[in-house]
């Protein structure tokens, strides 16, 4: 059963508006993660996937990312979409976050300007942002998505949202 979109607040946009299949947009925003007082990345020129009922999930240039601080893990997942995707422990101080962040070493061909930029859950991490917004992270735990005040869902991942 497909949930009933939120109403949509001046300044905000419904991820029920959102294309399926997913697509990949470029944008300007100012994107930052941060874990125990380090920054792990912090970028302008994110790119965000956008699918319907989901909220945007970042991908971040890796020449904005403190690639020092990764570790390759063995894990791996396939999006239907996107292709195979690499998980990434991050490694800060004493504390190891395990398959925190994920990337597309080689993207099918509409998601290619994903080729080697990294998503991080926003969950485990001190802080995510979005123009200074702290994020809140896509419920559920398996997606990656970041929930910004300028989204209206309901967003998937919720109890009963395996169908949307």
């Amino acid at each position: 059963m497909r949930p009933r979109p939120d109403p949509v607040a001046p300044g905000q946009e419904s991820v029920w508006r959102y294309p399926r299949p997913a697509v990949a947009q470029a944008s300007t925003r100012h994107v930052r993660v941060e874990h125990g007082g380090v920054v792990i990345a912090d970028t302008r020129a994110p790119v965000r996937t956008l699918e319907t009922s989901h909220p945007p999930t970042w991908y971040l240039p890796p020449a904005d990312i403190a690639t020092n601080l990764l570790r390759r893990s063995d894990r791996r997942s396939f999006c239907e979409w996107k292709g195979v995707a690499t998980y990434w422990h991050l490694q800060v101080g004493g504390v190891l976050l395990r398959d925190i962040a994920w990337s597309y070493l080689d993207p099918s061909r509409d998601f290619t300007m994903l080729r080697d930029h990294l998503a991080f859950y926003a969950a485990p991490l001190d802080h995510c942002t979005v123009d200074g917004e702290q994020v809140r992270p896509q419920p559920g735990g398996f997606y990656g998505g970041w929930i910004t005040d300028d989204l209206a869902g309901p967003f998937k991942g919720v109890p009963g949202s395996s169908g949307w």
